[in-house]
C-alpha cells in the first residue's frame, strides 16, 4: 500500500516517475508537467481508471520520482528510461531502426560505403533506405560511373602502390592509388555521386547528354554508345523511385491501423519528393489506448534515436503533446522539424496511402497467425530458462555427423519447431572437404554451408528474387544443439563468430551408457537438466532424431556404394561401364531383374558383358 503522506509531499515539478512492483521491478514509466498531480491520480479514484492502468496500480508497491527543469527533458529521459527497463505496462514499440544507408567519408579521398547507422562523424549520409539491395545496386552502378575504387585500398596511405588492379586496366577506376588523378579532381567524381545518390538525375543525365552529342559530332561512336548505356542505367534507377511530390523534400508519412490489441505502424520514406520504402513496426496492448497516444509513443520510442529525421513529418491521426514532441525533434535535429495532420491534397493522400499500407500489414499478420500452428509450450518456456535465452527457442537445429573409419562422412541437420520435428527443414549434407574421421572439421564444413546458403537466399529476398515461403534455409535458427561436447561447441562458437552469425549454441553430452546427460555452452559451462522433466525429454529427443537422421543418411550412402563396387566383379564391367549402368537403370535392383536384351540397350555395353552380368544376378537359376 503507498504512504498518502509520501503523495502528498510529491513536488509540483515537472518530471518522470516509476512504478515498481514487489520486486522492485519497473513495470511503468511515465513523464508529467506536474508531478504531484499526475502520480495521485492513480491512486485516488481507482474507479476511474481504465482496466489496464487498474491492473498496473494493483501491482505497484512502490515508485520513485526524477525531477527535471523542464517538461521537454521529462520527455526525453521518459523515452530514455522506457527503453532502458522496458516495463511491462508501458507500450513498446517493435522494430528495428537500423536501416541501410550510403555514407560518403570526408578527406581528401573521400569513400562510399554501406552502413546501417549515423554518426557524428564528419560523413554524409543519404538515406534512409528501406532494403539493402537498393543501396548496394546503387553504391555499385556509381562506383562504374564515374570509376569511383570498389576496393578496400585506405587512402592517401596506400599511395604509390607499385601494382594496380584489374579494374585500373580495364577502365573502371581512376587508380589514385598510384596519383593517376588529383585529391581535387577526385572530389568532383564524389560530389557527382553525391548528386546522384541526393536523388539530382535530371542534372547528370542532361550532362551526359552533352557528352554523348560532342562524341558523337566527333566521330566517336563508341565512347557515345557507353555514355548512352550510362544514361539509360540512371533512367532505370530513377524509375524504381516513385515520385510523389514536386517540392524535392525529404518528408516522412506516418500512419497506423488497429487490430484487436494491436497497432501496425507504417512508416513512409520519401526524401527529395521520391518514395524510398517503407517500414513496418507494430505495438502491442494498445486496446483502450486512444488514438492520439498510440501515435505520440509511435513517434517518442522511433525517432527517438533514429539516425535521421527529415523536415516534415506527416500524421495520420492527431498526436498527444503534438507542440513538446515537435519542439524536441526539432532540437535533436538542429533545425525546424514539423508534424502536420494534412487536411486535403496531396499529403492528405500520402497519409491514406501509409493507412492502406498499415491497414494489409495487419491482414498480412492475422494470416499468418491463422496458418502457424506453433505456440509457445510451457516446455520452451522452461528450456529459454535453463539455457538463460532471451526469448522461447521456437526454432531448434540440430547437427550430427556419421561416418565408418572414416569412409563416407555425413552431416545431419534436423530442425523443432515449437518443440515439434519439422520434417519438412531436416537437411542432409554429403561431406565434401574433409578426409579420414574429422568430426570438428566435418562438423564446421556443415555449419558453414548452411549458413552460406541462407546468406544467399537472403541476398535474393533483398534482391527480390525469391519469395521468403521459398527460402530453404531460413529463418535462421533460434538455438543450436550440436550432438557433441565441449570441443565441439569451442570450434563451432569460433565459426559463428568469423562468419558474424549470433546463435545461442550448446553441446549435448552423454553418458557412459549413450544417454542425454547435460548441455554445455560455449564458455565451457555444463547445465544440468533433471531426468524425467519435460525439458530434458526434449533434448533426448532432440539428440535421438539426430543421431537416427545421420545413420540413416549414412547407411543409404554406404549401401548404395557396397552394391555399386560389387558390379565391378563381373568380368568386362569397370568403373566406367558401373556408372552406365546406374545411370542407365537406377538402382542395382532394376539391373538385377533386367533381361541380356534390356542390358545389351545400354550404350557402350557388349552382347558378352550383358551375358556375364545376367549370369552374375542368376547364378542359382
Amino acid at each position: 500500500m503507498i504512504d498518502k503522506a509520501r503523495l502528498s509531499n510529491i513536488p509540483e515539478e515537472p518530471g518522470v516517475y516509476l512504478m515498481k512492483d514487489k520486486y522492485g521491478k519497473v513495470i511503468y514509466v511515465g513523464k508529467a508537467k506536474i508531478l504531484k498531480n499526475r502520480v495521485r491520480q492513480y491512486f485516488q479514484n481507482k474507479e476511474g481508471l481504465a482496466p489496464k492502468v487498474r491492473a498496473m496500480v494493483s501491482n505497484v508497491r512502490d515508485f520513485e520520482y526524477i525531477l527535471t527543469d523542464s517538461e521537454m527533458e521529462a520527455l526525453i529521459l521518459e523515452c530514455n528510461l522506457i527503453k532502458k527497463y522496458k516495463p511491462y505496462y508501458n507500450i513498446l514499440l517493435k522494430d528495428d531502426k537500423n536501416f541501410p544507408m550510403i555514407r560518403v567519408s570526408g578527406g581528401d579521398y573521400p569513400k562510399i560505403s554501406f552502413v546501417r547507422q549515423m554518426k557524428k562523424d564528419g560523413a554524409r549520409y543519404f538515406g534512409p533506405f528501406s532494403g539493402s539491395a537498393y543501396v548496394r545496386e546503387a553504391i555499385d552502378f556509381v562506383e562504374k560511373l564515374y570509376k569511383i575504387p570498389s576496393c578496400k585500398i585506405k587512402l592517401p596511405d596506400d599511395m604509390g602502390r607499385k601494382k594496380v588492379c584489374l579494374n585500373y586496366h580495364i577502365g573502371q577506376c581512376v587508380a589514385p592509388c598510384i596519383n593517376n588523378i588529383s585529391s581535387s579532381e577526385y572530389k568532383k567524381l564524389i560530389d557527382k555521386a553525391c548528386d546522384f545518390f541526393d536523388g539530382k538525375h535530371e542534372g547528370i543525365i542532361s550532362e551526359l547528354e552533352e557528352e554523348m552529342l560532342l562524341a558523337s559530332e566527333k566521330m566517336e561512336f563508341e565512347k557515345a554508345a557507353a555514355i548512352r548505356d550510362k544514361i539509360q542505367g540512371i533512367k532505370q534507377t530513377s524509375e524504381k523511385q516513385k515520385i510523389v511530390s514536386d517540392r524535392q523534400a525529404d518528408e516522412d508519412v506516418v500512419a497506423f491501423y488497429k487490430e484487436e490489441n494491436r497497432a501496425f505502424c507504417v512508416i513512409l520514406f520519401i526524401r527529395r519528393g521520391r518514395m524510398l520504402g517503407r517500414h513496418h513496426a507494430i505495438i502491442d496492448k494498445t486496446a483502450e489506448l486512444i488514438d492520439e497516444s498510440i501515435m505520440a509513443e509511435i513517434l517518442k520510442q522511433f525517432y527517438g534515436d533514429a539516425s535521421y529525421i527529415p523536415k516534415n513529418i506527416y500524421l495520420g491521426t492527431d498526436c498527444e503533446d503534438i507542440e513538446l514532441i515537435e519542439k524536441w525533434l526539432s532540437e535533436k535535429k538542429g533545425s525546424r522539424v514539423e508534424l502536420r495532420k494534412p487536411q486535403r491534397g496531396e499529403k492528405k493522400e500520402l497519409t491514406l496511402l501509409a493507412y492502406k499500407n498499415a491497414r494489409q500489414a495487419a491482414v498480412d499478420y492475422i494470416l499468418k497467425k491463422a496458418d502457424n500452428k506453433i505456440s509457445v509450450s510451457k516446455t520452451l518456456l522452461n528450456l529459454k530458462d535453463a539455457l538463460g535465452l532471451s526469448t522461447p527457442p521456437m526454432r531448434i537445429e540440430s547437427y550430427d555427423i556419421s561416418n565408418i573409419s572414416g569412409r563416407d562422412s555425413v552431416g545431419s541437420m534436423v530442425v523443432f519447431c515449437g518443440g515439434e520435428k519439422a520434417k519438412r527443414y531436416y537437411r542432409r549434407f554429403k561431406i565434401e572437404t574433409v578426409e579420414g574421421a574429422d568430426d570438428y572439421k566435418s562438423m564446421s564444413e556443415v555449419i558453414y554451408r548452411r549458413f552460406s546458403e541462407a546468406k544467399k537466399e537472403e541476398n535474393l529476398i533483398d534482391a527480390g528474387k525469391l519469395r521468403k515461403e521459398d527460402a530453404k534455409f531460413l529463418p535462421l535458427p533460434d538455438c543450436i544443439f550440436l550432438d557433441g561436447g565441449k570441443g565441439h561447441v569451442s570450434v563451432i562458437s569460433e565459426l559463428l563468430e568469423l562468419i558474424d552469425r549470433d546463435v545461442p549454441l550448446f553441446g549435448m553430452v552423454k553418458d557412459d551408457r549413450h544417454r542425454t546427460n547435460a548441455l554445455i555452452d560455449k564458455d565451457g559451462r555444463e547445465i544440468g537438466i533433471k531426468r524425467g522433466t519435460d525439458v530434458f525429454n526434449l533434448i533426448t529427443r532432440i539428440q535421438d532424431e539426430v543421431h537416427r537422421f545421420a545413420i540413416e543418411y549414412h547407411k543409404k550412402l554406404r549401401k548404395k556404394t557396397v552394391l555399386g563396387s560389387s558390379l565391378e566383379e563381373i568380368e568386362g564391367v569397370g568403373e566406367a561401364v558401373r556408372k552406365k549402368l546406374l545411370k542407365h537403370f537406377k538402382t542395382i535392383t532394376n539391373i538385377r531383374s533386367a533381361s541380356i536384351d534390356e542390358l545389351s540397350e545400354v550404350k557402350g555395353l557388349s552382347k558378352k558383358t550383358a551375358e556375364n552380368i545376367f549370369k552374375y544376378f542368376h547364378k542359382e537359376d
